[in-house]
């Protein structure tokens, strides 16, 4: 497990040597020289496509929720350009018809019994382990400071890891530690924490998907996202992502003024 207050500065561990540099620190002077030669911000963007970042696309979002013994499901459509966002439950029921809007970092939420649209903070639990944010796109590369520790290995895939510090209240948590494929330069792996450095949750992402670029390149898009509760309950939630599609999105769909419509 990583702690959160071991990440920056981790070098003031380190003993001095007497007989030549081992090979764990050859390895991280390795990881340094990485670091400098990267641009985080860069990798991020990479990664934030992969995440909705995109010109315009939208996509269908299943969601299954286990706590304890009980289990809740939920589906949505969402349309996103850039991280502009729009949602739309379908199901349960009782959620259908429910909207939510993401316009320049800031959330709202409608439905059809309220007179107004109610602003929300992306950090609110929209069901089980998973934040109305969660649901969005992701933006990264601009909403925090990044870091860039090392590589390591995820499941034998060669990884660079990010310590993101967030740079305003408004993104969904205050800290993470993202492992980003240096291959397919998608993030495969996070580990959430709060303000105080305490790791609360977890996920893991898959790519099963493809988008066709302007150019025709066929791009990664995520697939499966689940989330683990880390405060010593067995809970998940599993996000299922379907049907991508890169389309044109006008700015009235992100009206926040047309959104009871």
């Amino acid at each position: 497990m990583h702690e959160r207050g071991d990440r920056i500065g981790g070098s003031r561990n380190l003993k001095p040597y007497r007989h030549g540099p081992s090979a764990a620190m050859l390895c991280w002077v390795s990881a340094l020289a990485v670091a400098a030669a990267m641009d985080p911000p860069d990798i991020l963007r990479e990664a934030d496509k992969a995440r909705g970042n995109l010109g315009g696309v939208s996509w269908r979002i299943e969601m299954l929720a286990a706590e304890g013994r009980r289990t809740n499901t939920m589906s949505c459509t969402v349309k996103a350009r850039g991280f502009d966002v729009l949602v739309e439950m379908l199901a349960p029921p009782k959620r259908k018809g429910n909207k939510l809007l993401m316009l320049d970092g800031n959330m709202w939420f409608y439905k059809p019994d309220l007179s107004k649209p109610a602003p929300i903070s992306q950090r609110q639990k929209l069901m089980g382990n998973a934040a109305y944010g969660d649901i969005a796109t992701t933006n990264y590369a601009e909403d925090y400071d990044a870091t860039l520790l090392r590589e390591e290995s995820v499941d034998g895939e060669t990884c660079y890891l990010f310590d993101l510090k967030a740079r305003s209240k408004k993104v969904t948590y205050d800290g993470i530690l993202y492992w980003v494929s240096k291959e397919r330069l998608v993030g495969v792996k996070a580990d959430y924490y709060t303000v105080s450095g305490k790791k609360f949750k977890s996920a893991v992402m898959t790519y099963d998907n493809e988008v066709r670029g302007e150019d025709g390149e066929s791009l990664s898009f995520v697939s499966r996202i689940i989330i683990r509760d880390e405060m010593g309950s067995s809970d998940s939630t599993t996000m299922s992502f379907s049907n991508p599609v890169l389309e044109e999105i006008p700015h009235s769909v992100f009206d926040l003024n047309l959104l009871m419509r």
